[in-house]
């Protein structure tokens, strides 16, 4: 997808785990426990981390994303059968703590000094959203950390993005999206929010209805598509 100068924006609004912040860096910091094994183990684990979202929303029994995080946390170490002292507690502990991509905080700061809003959209519970985005020093860039706990279900329910517009006072057409979850980005778009996709990891474009309106490889590109040239 062309990148294109996107014109009338008013807030950035991002995802959380994956786009801002790193899922990878809590059983990467446990790999002294898990060895060999921490990538697979993180693999599992957001792989259901999504599976279990997405299967509660379809059937209509919600739970918060804690417990979600929880429950494809121990499926992942029962699948690699890893089973050791402590460890569970550490891992969840660490999810609370996740490292932010390195291009996030310059990224966010430059945009907030232009002027736009910023908020974050994401599936996570208030207090996970608190605590990653203490763990980093971002709470002062941020307008908005909005949670699907307002409306009691995961995304992509047409609900969650409606939260957006509804939260910060903006036409849809005036928010810009990111995501590094296509499906994410692709359900953002068709509820009527302009939208990047944030492709971290290189995958190829999902065969769903609508696209977003560009495709960026992170963050740092946001200043140069976003901002004027006399503020960038």
């Amino acid at each position: 997808m062309a990148i294109k100068h996107l014109n009338g924006i008013q807030a950035c609004v991002f995802d959380a785990y994956g786009t801002l912040f790193d899922f990878n860096s809590a059983a990467r910091a446990a790999s002294n426990q898990l060895g060999d094994d921490w990538p697979r183990i993180s693999e599992i684990w957001r792989q259901k981390q999504l599976q279990y979202t997405w299967l509660r929303g379809l059937a209509g029994r919600h739970a918060d994303f804690w417990q979600v995080t929880g429950d494809a946390l121990d499926y992942a170490l029962a699948t690699l059968r890893v089973n050791r002292p402590g460890l569970r507690a550490r891992l969840l502990d660490l999810y609370l703590h996740l490292d932010c991509y390195p291009e996030v905080p310059e990224t966010l700061i430059r945009l907030q000094a232009a002027g736009l809003k910023l908020a974050i959209l994401s599936n996570g519970t208030p207090a996970m959203l608190a605590a990653v985005v203490r763990h980093n020093g971002l709470k002062s860039l941020f307008d908005a950390v909005l949670s699907v706990e307002e409306v009691g279900v995961f995304k992509p329910h047409p609900a969650v993005y409606a939260l957006v517009s509804d939260r910060l006072q903006l036409s849809p057409t005036a928010i810009c999206f990111f995501s590094s979850n296509a499906w994410d980005a692709y359900s953002a778009k068709a509820s009527g929010l302009r939208v990047l996709w944030c492709n971290r990891f290189a995958q190829a474009p999902e065969r769903i209805p609508t696209t977003p309106d560009g495709e960026i490889d992170d963050l740092s590109a946001l200043p140069s598509i976003l901002l004027p040239a006399t503020t960038r």
